[in-house]
C-alpha cells in the first residue's frame, strides 16, 4: 500500500477485461469513475496486471472469442509497456491462495488467482464483474466498480 497526502493509496490491479479495454481505449465498456484512480495508480508506478491475464487475452484471441488490433505477442508487449503499469507474476503462494479463498465465489481459475493476487498484494481489484463485485462486497476482496 502507498501512502499520499495522509491517504491511503492501495494499488489496482487490472481485471483482464478492463486491461484489454483500457488498452484498446474503449473507454464506454467502462466507467468513467475508474479513469482518475487508474490514472493515479500509473502516475505512482501501482498499477498492476497478472500474469494470468495475458494468459487469458492469449487464450481468448486462440479461441477468436478477442480480436486484437495486431498479433496477440505484439499488442501484450505493447500493453505491457505502458509507465507506471507493472506485470505482477503467478507466485507458489497466490496459486494455493486461490484455492483456499474465504467465502463463496465461483471456480473460475483466472478470476481466483486474480483474486487471490489483488488479497496477497493487498490491491484494489478493478472489475466489472458482477459475480467478483459481490464478493468483494462481503468483504473478501477490495474492489472498484469499472460497470458503466
Amino acid at each position: 500500500m502507498w501512502t499520499m497526502g495522509g491517504e491511503e493509496k492501495r494499488a489496482l490491479l487490472l481485471d483482464t477485461h478492463v486491461w484489454v479495454w483500457y488498452v484498446e481505449n474503449e473507454s464506454k465498456r467502462f466507467s468513467r469513475r475508474i479513469v482518475s484512480p487508474v490514472e493515479s495508480a500509473v502516475g505512482r508506478g501501482a498499477l498492476l496486471v497478472s500474469a494470468i491475464s495475458v494468459w487469458e487475452v492469449a487464450q481468448l484471441e486462440a479461441l477468436r472469442r478477442l480480436e486484437l488490433t495486431m498479433d496477440v505477442r505484439t499488442w501484450v508487449a505493447q500493453a505491457l509497456s505502458f509507465p507506471g503499469l507493472r506485470l505482477h507474476g503467478l507466485s507458489a503462494s497466490i496459486a494455493i491462495d486461490s484455492t483456499h479463498l474465504p467465502g463463496s465465489i465461483h471456480r473460475d481459475p483466472a478470476d481466483r488467482i486474480l483474486i487471490a493476487t489483488a488479497r496477497r498484494v493487498g490491491a484494489t481489484f478493478v472489475t466489472c464483474d458482477e459475480r467478483i463485485l459481490t464478493y468483494a462486497r462481503a468483504g473478501h476482496v477490495k474492489a472498484l466498480d469499472a460497470r458503466p
